[in-house]
Parts: C-alpha cells; structure tokens; sequence
C-alpha cells in the first residue's frame, strides 16, 4: 500500500449521519444517505495558517485555530443536517443557525462562570478555591456529556467521532486503509478536542493559582481576560503530545484526556467506518494524493 505525505494535519468531527475530515487546504464531509448511498461534499477551505504567516507561529496560532475549527465544525454540522432533511423537503434557516450558535455561546459561558460563583459561597480562597472550581466544572461537562449520550440520535453521532478517530488513527499509524484494518484502530486520539478540555482545566487551575487574589469581579476578569492565553497553552500542548505519540511519559500525562473519549465516542457500526474511509479518499484526491 502507498500513503501520501504523513506531515498533513488532519482532523475531522462527526456530522449528522457522516464524518467531516480536513486538511489545511481542503474540507470533504462524507454522508450516508437515508437510501445508503455515500454522498461527498468537497471544498477548498485553506486554513488561516496557509494565508498568512503571522498564524503560523507558536503561541498565537492557538486561538484562532479553535474559532477556525469551531465555525467550519458548525458549518458542516448544518450543511449534514439539510442533506439529512432534504428527503423531507426541509432545511435549516440562518435563524435556526444563529439560535444554535447563541446557545452553545450561553452554555459554554455557564461552564465558566457558574462554578466560580457557586465557590464564592463557601470560606476557600487560593490554590483550593481553583481546586475545586475545576472539580466542579469538570464534573458539570461529565454530567452533560452523560445525559445527552442517552439521546439516540446523538448516540449516533458519537458512533461516527469513533469512526473518524479510528480512520486518522489508521492513516497516522501507517495501517492499510480498508474496513477489517480500520476497524482494529483505537476509537480515541490525542488531538481530540475532548482531550483538549482537559488540557484547558489543568493549564487554568495552574494559571489562576498563580494571580493575586483581589475582589470577585477583578478575579472573574482575569479568567474571561485569560481565555486566549488558556487556549494558546492548550493547543501547543496537544499539538507537542500528538508528534510524541510514541512517549510513554506523554502518553500517561494524556490519559486522563483519552479516557473522557469513552464518553464521547462510540463504537462505530461497519458502515460508518466506510463513511469514514470514503471521505479519508476523497481528501487525499482533491490534494493530488492517492491511497493505493
């Protein structure tokens, strides 16, 4: 079997039904249909590190990489659902969009500032207020992640993560790219943003432990004020922990992050993992590659 160049930074989510994967140049969502057909939606979408330098460099190509992923994530997640609609003649507006998006903005506020303010309750201060609000946050995101696996539509698109996981864990691994190979490949990955979450908790409980503890409202400042700073640590970690894969000492530091996949991946059925080795193909063909 001939790979194409392994240096390419893939990464990918699950969609409704299918698997969006990427590269810095390309974007192919790959979609089983409800007659289970394979449809293919390929588009150029260079990354800002392509277009400019300046976003390239350590420490500052973090944050915008996340708003990056975060919007074409979003964009393929609806682009998948009007397909998945299309047989019953509907589609999902801009309205519809901006009330999804304004959602996950309140949500993800609430994850922050809420266990920060539950803590000011009770007489801790320091290293142990951070302790805990860490606690506490985490636990919230565990709590949601439970609840929202119950729903069996969302369990599917968790079959899909495992199934994207398991297709670029393949292609880094050098593994021949064909279903009873793929199939054999760990549903969990470094460079998940699952995993990046706990980097974020452990990069802000050790941050916040180092500011000067003053008023409520400046101590809150500083963790909405520290959020790109958070996000550029965070993104250098996990990029320097997926290049050293084959570390045993980074390999235990990360384990706490691949664990939190079990919640967030499924085992993925044999026809998602086609999906998935589809739109593997298909963007290795748009960057003038091909897996024989």
């Amino acid at each position: 079997m001939t790979f194409s160049e392994r240096s390419l930074a893939f990464g990918g989510q699950a969609v409704i039904e299918g698997v969006m994967l990427r590269s810095k140049t390309h974007k192919v969502i790959s979609l089983r249909k409800t007659d289970g057909v394979i449809v293919t939606i390929t588009e150029e979408a260079p990354s800002l590190s392509e277009k400019h330098v300046f976003f390239r460099q350590p420490f500052i190509r973090g944050p915008p990489a996340f708003i990056e992923t975060l919007y074409m994530g979003m964009h393929s997640l609806f682009h998948s659902a009007n397909v998945a609609l299309e047989a019953e003649n509907e589609t999902i507006s801009s309205k519809e969009i901006g009330f999804t998006i304004t959602i996950i903005i309140l949500v993800s506020a609430f994850f922050i500032i809420a266990p920060f303010f539950l803590l000011t309750l009770f007489p801790i201060s320091g290293w142990l207020f951070n302790l805990f609000e860490v606690g506490i946050r985490l636990g919230l995101f565990l709590s949601f992640l439970s609840l929202i696996s119950l729903w069996d539509e969302y369990h599917r698109i968790l079959q899909y993560h495992g199934a994207e996981h398991k297709v670029i864990n393949a292609y880094e691994s050098r593994t021949p790219i064909t279903l009873t190979e793929v199939k054999q490949c760990s549903r969990k990955h470094p460079r998940c943003g699952t995993a990046g979450i706990f980097i974020v908790m452990i990069i802000s409980l050790l941050l916040f432990s180092l500011l000067p503890q003053t008023t409520i409202w400046i101590r809150l400042a500083y963790r909405i004020a520290l959020i790109p700073v958070i996000g550029a640590l965070s993104y250098e970690i996990m990029r320097f922990s997926g290049k050293k894969r084959s570390s045993q000492v980074v390999n235990i530091l990360m384990y706490p992050g691949l664990v939190l996949q079990y919640l967030t991946t499924k085992e993925p059925t044999d026809d998602m993992i086609l999906v998935a080795i589809n739109a593997l193909h298909e963007l290795n063909k748009t960057m003038g590659y091909q897996i024989v």
